[in-house]
């Protein structure tokens, strides 16, 4: 699970370099790093080809990341190379997925530059992926990150937050991210397939079922993908909402006051059910001497978390339908699972990496 840039006659990595340690959080939104130097940074999942020689005149560049190229869109072949939180891959002949496995190497790449890396360190990553991603997809992240690191390892999204927080033991975890919510039961061991639930109703579904909001409610107004993510981003709750949200919408052209309070609310709360339903099938196959404990400590990640209101909403739910329940949202929603991935990464002991042929 690793290439190896810098190795000697034997095959083996030389070590007259440092190392620095990167946790990445992969993710279908936004990619996030923590590294051994300090360095914590995130970019929008998104990578952008100039489509013509004009735009190539035009940015002087070959490829574009992150909110440049979500500006610059127009002048741009744009790819989105996580879906569900795993490489876009269909036959692996297919052009678009050779398309968005080269998109997927090059985020990557563009992830680990702006770790800051130095030129005589050695690279060694851990990755945050999916709970339940298939053997393929992992090893589709795996050879997207292999001409950029020296070493590579996968471990699951939600075991790294908890990792990172040191939170091993009778504890839930329930990371939203864009294209999946990932759920892991901890007990003071590694988790195993039994322990962790993975489904697709996550931020992109809030997005889909505002933008079908807006469609249905409100005649003319127009809106990209993009708007639609900005405004769930920057208003998105569930409950009572502390005041309206009024945003504009060009409608032929003419900036338009929308009320979309209601509609936000909705699209929100698309989140609370496959949540409980993900959190009962975990604790209803515990152990049931150990099922009040896990219920008392529900740990919210991910960008989703940052939804208004959602932490009350779901320990409300839990409290009605499943006879109690504490559930806690983590302070970096953001950073949590690259810095449990980091964690694990210093962890780790040398020689495990060393094995990694």
């Amino acid at each position: 699970m690793t290439d190896s840039k810098d190795t000697g006659e034997a095959g083996e990595v030389k070590k007259d370099h440092g190392v620095l340690y990167i946790g990445m959080d992969f993710g279908t939104s936004r990619t996030s790093v923590s590294a051994s130097n300090g360095v914590r940074e995130t970019v929008y999942s998104t990578v952008g080809y100039p489509k013509d020689i004009v735009s190539m005149k035009l940015l002087k560049k070959d490829v574009l990341f992150g909110k440049d190229a979500i500006e610059r869109r127009l002048s741009l072949k744009l790819y989105r190379p996580l879906e569900k939180g795993v490489i876009k891959m269909g036959d692996d002949a297919d052009a678009e997925s050779k398309a968005n496995l080269k998109a997927a190497r090059d985020l990557i790449g563009e992830a680990i530059r702006i770790a800051k890396p130095r030129a005589d360190e050695l690279v060694y990553c851990v990755i945050g992926a999916p709970a339940k991603a298939s053997i393929h997809n992992r090893e589709a992240i795996i050879e997207a990150a292999r001409e950029h690191v020296d070493s590579v390892m996968l471990c699951s999204e939600p075991f790294a937050v908890a990792y990172g927080l040191d939170w091993l033991e009778d504890v839930l975890v329930v990371d939203i991210g864009a294209g999946t919510t990932d759920l892991c039961r901890m007990h003071g061991t590694m988790p195993e397939e039994t322990d962790q639930l993975m489904f697709d109703t996550a931020g992109d579904a809030v997005d889909a079922e505002l933008a079908k909001q807006i469609q249905d409610t409100c005649p003319g107004a127009q809106f990209t993908v993009q708007m639609i993510k900005d405004i769930k981003e920057r208003y998105g709750f569930v409950g009572e909402a502390a005041e309206r949200v009024v945003v504009d919408l060009p409608v032929d052209g003419k900036p338009t006051p929308f009320d979309l309070t209601d509609q936000l609310k909705t699209a929100c709360t698309v989140l609370i059910e496959p949540i409980l339903e993900g959190l009962r099938r975990l604790i209803a196959t515990f152990d049931p001497e150990f099922q009040a404990k896990l219920k008392g400590r529900v740990l919210l990640a991910g960008g989703g978390s940052m939804v208004k209101g959602l932490d009350t909403a779901v320990e409300k739910a839990m409290n009605e339908r499943l006879g109690g329940g504490k559930v806690i949202r983590i302070e970096e929603p953001v950073y949590g699972g690259s810095n449990g991935a980091l964690k694990i990464a210093h962890d780790m002991p040398e020689d495990f990496w060393e094995q990694l042929k």
